[in-house]
């Protein structure tokens, strides 16, 4: 009989929206998770911690609030994200700041806060996108974002090797979820665009990011795996 996997306590950021949706329904099956939102409450009965990721004292408060629920932190799911345009005729200076505070400089105070606290087989996995390495049209700043991001968790992960602790990464494609703006003309244009032929779903990327917390994972660090449905080929 095969022995039953480990219950880990778990924190997703922007786990009250979007993907974050699917992400805190697959693992709120059987971890202990804890729910960061930053401004809509959302209605559950799961452990939520508020915090305004562009705020530098957030990740520890975050982490903190973890602990004295849990008593221990095994996993972190960096799936908060700010996107906005970013025309090249125009500088937002303070906009791209916020982007880069929560896409970029969040994982790395959320780390830097959890690491006192991480034990071998601790696992790190951040929500990229597709737009890292195929550039957005009017949003390159958000591209560069997820970019740099990217190249953080491979550095991560090459620090913390030695520790047993895993960093990885999620590229989504073009996910439909109930929050998004886009019109049905916006959506077939993704579709077009998609090998698979349709938008990826919360629960897509869900799956993914279960397996990299798991021990079924446990030889794969410093990967971003593209789950996009052959978004672009």
């Amino acid at each position: 009989m095969c022995a039953a996997a480990l219950r880990k306590s778990i924190l997703v950021t922007g786990g009250g929206g979007g993907i974050g949706t699917g992400i805190v329904a697959e693992l709120a099956r059987d971890h202990d998770v804890t729910l960061h939102y930053n401004s809509t409450v959302p209605d559950t009965d799961l452990h939520c911690v508020q915090g305004d990721l562009s705020d530098p004292d957030a990740p520890t408060r975050m982490i903190n609030a973890v602990l004295d629920r849990f008593g221990r932190i095994d996993g972190i799911v960096h799936n908060a994200g700010d996107i906005s345009a970013s025309p090249l005729d125009v500088y937002d200076r303070d906009g791209y700041a916020r982007m880069f505070d929560v896409n970029l400089f969040a994982a790395q105070g959320l780390l830097a806060a959890a690491l006192p606290h991480l034990k071998t087989g601790a696992t790190m996995v951040n929500i990229s996108s597709v737009n890292a390495y195929l550039p957005p049209k009017g949003a390159v700043m958000y591209g560069a974002s997820k970019a740099a991001l990217d190249l953080w968790t491979k550095g991560a992960a090459r620090e913390l090797g030695p520790r047993g602790i895993r960093v990885n990464g999620v590229a989504p494609g073009a996910i439909d979820v109930a929050s998004s703006a886009r019109d049905d003309a916006q959506k077939q244009a993704f579709v077009d665009m998609t090998a698979l032929g349709r938008m990826g779903t919360p629960g897509d990327i869900a799956g993914v990011v279960r397996f990299l917390l798991s021990d079924a994972a446990a030889f794969i660090t410093g990967e971003v795996l593209t789950v996009s449905g052959g978004y672009r080929l």
